[in-house]
């Protein structure tokens, strides 16, 4: 495919000097006729290794105290996880494998990292695993009696422990074409549960707080993976992937109310997929994902108004599902990066400095 005779050229142009994020060409006569958004192109700084074999969902980063970054990566097919250096892209090693005792996953899907801590959702062992880094030591796990289906996660750290909150896109079976059979409007109140987790000596303690999901038209979560919030507005976002209705961002309370606010079906053109929060002091930005076949679009949000602040697409990242925003500086990346997974084949990145060129934003908001 497109994205497979582009990777020998694309590697030798992501080891040279970076193309100016500002020396972007208008669109194209094709993506007008499209009807698609005037996103401008932002080079990739990195590309990790091609593993179609892993299909590759979701990324996270941790970074060491001696400054390395390791870039964490769900492979689903391969029931591991993958860890990259996340400043040059190099495969530094594989975690798990296949099974249900500590330690081993099955299809292991959304990932999120907090501290020392990294939190795996496994959609077909239907919980969310613990392990501790730097030696991903298996700590226990948590949801296996509420979760069907999982995908997702995000989750807020507390005090004395956490407040976890993941999707769950069950569904009442396959049709004759295969496809999920989404449940009645009144049966789609539990699209997200909320947990609230302690890790200690004892190990990994959980408390099922509350199921989330509105059953109005409106507010209803019929296809559900991503999930992130926002404690400094009250804002949980939930990604809506079901096409066929709308592609667009639910917002609902942290405490798990609709607000009645959606935002992003008039210009997602494909199917809305990751989010993250970009913080810069009280404001910042969410970015999104629009999973497009052929080409994915970073769709940013102004954190407070939701209001569209720009667009940006890759030269070659495509059929984006997972992304990762990080704010921690490093070497090679002083105001940060936003990982994004392509073609469920690994991972590239995209220096903030480049985006925030691109779009004019403002650059230093590292942490």
């Amino acid at each position: 495919m497109r994205a497979a005779l582009l990777y020998a050229a694309v590697t030798l142009v992501l080891t040279a000097c970076q193309p100016a994020a500002d020396s972007v060409p208008p669109p194209s006569a094709a993506d007008v006729a499209e009807g698609a958004l005037p996103a401008v192109r932002v080079a990739e700084a990195l590309l990790t290794p091609m593993t179609p074999e892993d299909n590759i969902d979701s990324p996270a980063s941790w970074t060491r105290a001696d400054g390395e970054v390791w870039l964490i990566a769900t492979a689903k097919a391969t029931d591991k996880l993958v860890v990259y250096d996340g400043q040059t892209g190099k495969h530094l090693r594989d975690v798990g494998s296949p099974g249900t005792a500590l330690g081993q996953f099955d299809r292991p899907n959304g990932i999120a990292v907090s501290g020392d801590l990294v939190f795996v959702v496994e959609r077909d062992n239907h919980r969310v695993q613990v392990l501790q880094l730097p030696d991903f030591k298996p700590l226990g796990v948590f949801a296996g009696d509420d979760l069907r289906k999982p995908y997702g996660l995000w989750m807020k750290p507390l005090q004395d422990g956490y407040d976890v909150y993941v999707t769950d896109s069950y569904d009442d079976g396959e049709d004759a074409a295969g496809n999920d059979i989404l449940p009645a409007l009144e049966r789609l109140n539990e699209r997200v549960r909320r947990y609230r987790v302690t890790v200690d000596g004892r190990g990994v303690q959980a408390e099922l707080v509350r199921s989330i999901g509105d059953t109005t038209p409106r507010g209803a979560l019929r296809v559900v993976e991503s999930i992130w919030g926002d404690p400094g507005n009250d804002r949980l976002l939930v990604a809506e992937e079901d096409e066929t209705y709308a592609s667009e961002f639910k917002v609902y309370t942290l405490a798990g109310e609709f607000t009645g606010n959606t935002f992003g079906n008039d210009v997602f053109k494909a199917q809305a997929e990751g989010v993250m929060l970009r913080t810069c002091g009280e404001g910042g930005w969410w970015i999104t994902t629009e999973q497009g076949k052929d080409r994915s679009v970073f769709h940013l949000f102004d954190r407070k108004t939701l209001a569209h602040a720009g667009a940006f697409h890759g030269d070659m990242v495509a059929n984006t599902d997972g992304i990762w925003n990080s704010q921690q500086a490093s070497a090679r990346f002083p105001q940060g990066a936003l990982y994004a997974v392509h073609d469920d084949q690994g991972v590239v990145a995209f220096d903030w400095r480049d985006i925030a060129a691109a779009l004019s934003l403002p650059q230093d908001c590292a942490l």
